[in-house]
């Protein structure tokens, strides 16, 4: 899908709460292939990749940080997105977004914000060894830097998510390989004055629309975790962000 307009990110749909469970379409032989986007193996080469930057990221100031909350679903590897609650004051209030929240004077880097900040939105305490790394950092609507943190919560079966109504309104997940299908991939392009600026990815066909700052962090986060199968749609002024 295309489309041309100046707002920066746009207005994402509000639907009813809803848990996104797919079943792989897929020959058998293929399963193990989308599973192990969750081995032990996978985790100690993103882990590796993101080593170095965690390092330096952890001693810059983030203005906020997210929680790029991996999971499995049935025992396939998903994401999960919150949709927050369209009674919040502000810029993001009834979009799709991860959990996460500016910085607090008590936290010790990017990574106790989300933590904590996950901790508040889906009542669920982490530790930190489920962080796999900080991921490179994005500004959002604002110019505040946003640094993704990745980690893997394990069986989304396993957890009992207690919603902060006040800040959530809704809880859903997408699998990797839903995310990987071309047909469920689309971009908008944006213009200013009838020049284009910049093109941002969207994820279709789930139970709501991914993209702006959130989709940018989901293409960052499928292209470490399955390289070479997913191919980024986002550019700025004609080039490729990277």
């Amino acid at each position: 899908m295309s489309s041309s307009h100046g707002e920066p990110w746009g207005t994402m749909l509000q639907s009813l709460h809803y848990l996104c469970k797919r079943t792989l379409r897929m020959p058998i032989a293929s399963v193990g292939l989308v599973r192990r986007y969750l081995s032990w193996e996978n985790e100690q080469r993103c882990r590796g990749l993101l080593e170095k930057p965690t390092g330096r990221y952890k001693k810059e100031n983030m203005g906020a940080a997210v929680l790029v909350s991996l999971c499995s679903v049935a025992g396939d590897p998903a994401i999960l997105y919150t949709l927050r609650s369209s009674t919040l004051t502000g810029l993001y209030k009834g979009e799709v977004s991860f959990p996460g929240g500016k910085r607090d004077d008590s936290d010790e880097d990017a990574i106790s914000t989300a933590l904590r900040e996950t901790h508040e939105e889906l009542g669920i305490r982490l530790e930190e060894d489920c962080v796999w790394g900080i991921m490179r950092p994005v500004p959002d609507r604002t110019n505040m830097m946003v640094a993704p943190v990745l980690a893997n919560l394990g069986p989304l079966e396993n957890l009992t998510l207690k919603p902060n109504p006040q800040e959530v309104e809704a809880v859903f997940t997408l699998s990797v390989s839903h995310l990987l299908q071309e047909k469920n991939q689309g971009y908008t392009h944006f213009c200013r004055d009838g020049i284009y600026r910049y093109t941002l990815p969207v994820f279709l066909h789930g139970p709501h629309r991914v993209w702006g700052l959130t989709a940018i962090i989901t293409e960052l986060t499928l292209e470490l975790l399955a390289p070479g199968k997913y191919c980024m749609r986002t550019h700025v002024l004609g080039r490729t962000r990277h």
